[in-house]
């Protein structure tokens, strides 16, 4: 019986560490460097990876959901966002840009899976790196770094655009649709998953709501949140969509990634021992970050958002200055 109060105090008093970090130490958003450099940080040190393993995203746990292991949860994500896309019917040897490719997860299944020939950027250095040290040479995924709002690729470049929970560390997502539509060729297709808030039109933020959004935001050096809705009306505000935008909320199917990804540092305690205190420190750090983007997907509050669309066949040098500009204005 002691030894449970003992636990139970230890665990108590971990969490109060981890709440007073959280609280003296918010990432907020500055600039692209920012982003790149939180990446940089968690890639050098490789907790990250560690406990979430080569695929920086939430898992897909099934419609339901049911109980899966958190690892395989994540590799299924992968097939799930490819069958829902439709890019399951794609031929060996399409070509595909990973916009936000992390360490590189995600363009290695989809190249070595797949067949299809992978282009990821990230804007951390590190990132690519590792992502390079993890890809054998017979796998056709290369990385480099890119600034996914001013890609470096020619107009029509790819075959399929990819893009995993990217979305929110865009300080503008009018630029951040436009580039990502730019570089797709006529008849391409562009699959998205993100993190979303509620369109705060239709219902806005209550009084709870509020600054549980600004701890979000500035915990994890996002600028801001789109809405489902808002990113949709701003990839047909680009004017080279092809008939509508497709959404889906797969909010349910996801939501046990954010209590699965805590439990994996109480069942795998050779962290600990890999990482020693400092590390353990910097993982109870954000555990409250964790937890309230737990409550927060719980309760409405945001929304993980799949996006799927057509690439027009015209040009985007077709669209006149004067034309975006009204285009996004009006979204």
């Amino acid at each position: 019986m002691n030894i449970l109060i003992w636990a139970i105090v230890l665990l108590i008093g971990l969490l109060l560490i981890g709440v007073v970090l959280y609280l003296l130490s918010p990432r907020t958003y500055q600039s692209a460097d920012s982003v790149a450099n939180s990446y940089d940080d968690w890639t050098n040190d490789g907790i990250l990876e560690f406990y979430w393993g080569e695929h920086i995203h939430l898992g897909h746990y099934g419609s339901p959901p049911r109980e899966k292991d958190f690892l395989r949860a994540k590799s299924d994500f992968v097939h799930e966002m490819v069958c829902w896309g439709g890019l399951d019917t794609l031929p060996s040897g399409t070509t595909v840009l990973d916009v936000g490719c992390g360490i590189g997860g995600s363009s290695r299944m989809l190249a070595r899976e797949y067949g299809f020939v992978v282009t990821g950027i990230t804007i951390s250095p590190q990132q690519v790196g590792r992502a390079q040290a993890l890809t054998p040479p017979e796998v056709t995924a290369r990385f480099q770094v890119d600034d996914a709002l001013a890609l470096s690729f020619p107009d029509a470049s790819f075959d399929v655009v990819w893009s995993v929970e990217a979305g929110p560390h865009m300080p503008d997502k009018a630029q951040f649709a436009r580039e990502l539509m730019r570089v797709l060729k006529p008849g391409g297709i562009l699959v998205v998953a993100d993190w979303n808030q509620r369109d705060d039109r239709q219902v806005p933020l209550n009084v709870w709501e509020k600054p549980v959004m600004r701890q979000l935001l500035n915990q994890w050096s996002h600028p801001a949140f789109s809405s489902i809705e808002g990113f949709s009306e701003r990839l047909e505000a680009t004017g080279l969509v092809a008939g509508h935008v497709t959404t889906a909320d797969w909010t349910a199917e996801t939501l046990p990634s954010w209590l699965d990804s805590i439990w994996q540092g109480v069942i795998r305690p050779a962290g600990l021992v890999r990482f020693g205190v400092s590390g353990l420190i910097k993982s109870l750090r954000e555990v409250p970050t964790i937890l309230l983007m737990r409550v927060a997907f719980g309760a409405g509050l945001c929304r993980f958002g799949m996006f799927r669309a057509v690439r027009a066949n015209v040009q985007a040098s077709e669209l006149s200055s004067a034309q975006m500009d009204d285009r996004l204005v009006r979204s």
